[in-house]
């Protein structure tokens, strides 16, 4: 959904050696080295998708052993449940997609004097690498990295988050178990340092 080309651009660019190919069908997944699922816009939209292209079960066989990397969507989608449309996921990671709520993104009259955060969350922000991971090998701590997005990850359990970001209150960016990862942010429209995260990716060896 939406940026997979873009996704394919810049995995091109950051490895020219690989062999980039967008998945039509079932066996395209089985026979490849390593996995990128993309995803943007709303949430039942990608599933729908996901399930309607046939390739939903070939991607649960390559989640338990090949390298993957989820992006934007892609990464609300390997949790149980989404709050936008109140939607099942593939339940990879156990946790939920929540939308941003609360005091700093309530609407403020100009007699109150304040100003809230938008929904969604778009530009560039900071994102803090809370647990070692390779993929971040290269990358700056504290490195910024472009998002757009009005929902984001909770994980239940605290060792699934490796990077998290400030908009608001800290939430989880960056998730990963085995040979999985992903990431709330878009790595391609994150210049340098996302390409060096594709690039790593390429490389990861579980």
């Amino acid at each position: 959904m939406g940026n997979i080309y873009s996704v394919a651009r810049a995995l091109k660019y950051a490895a020219p050696e690989a062999t980039i190919q967008l998945a039509t069908q079932a066996s395209h997944i089985d026979q490849a080295d390593r996995v990128v699922l993309p995803g943007q816009g709303a949430m039942r939209d990608c599933m729908l998708n996901l399930e309607r292209s046939g390739l939903q079960e070939a991607l649960l066989r390559a989640a338990k052993n090949k390298p993957l990397f989820g992006v934007c969507v892609g990464e609300q989608m390997l949790f149980e449940r989404s709050a936008e449309g109140d939607v099942p996921c593939l339940g990879l990671f156990p946790g939920t997609v929540e939308r941003f709520t609360g005091p700093a993104f309530a609407k403020l009259s100009q007699a109150q004097g304040g100003e809230q955060l938008k929904v969604p969350h778009m530009g560039w922000s900071q994102v803090a690498q809370t647990m070692a991971h390779p993929l971040w090998q290269g990358i700056p701590d504290q490195s910024y990295f472009y998002f757009v997005h009005s929902y984001y990850v909770v994980p239940a359990q605290a060792e699934l988050s490796v990077g998290k970001t400030l908009y608001g209150e800290d939430f989880t960016c960056a998730v990963a178990k085995d040979n999985i990862f992903a990431s709330q942010f878009h790595p391609e429209k994150s210049a340098d340092v996302g390409l060096r995260l594709y690039r790593n990716f390429v490389e990861w060896e579980i």
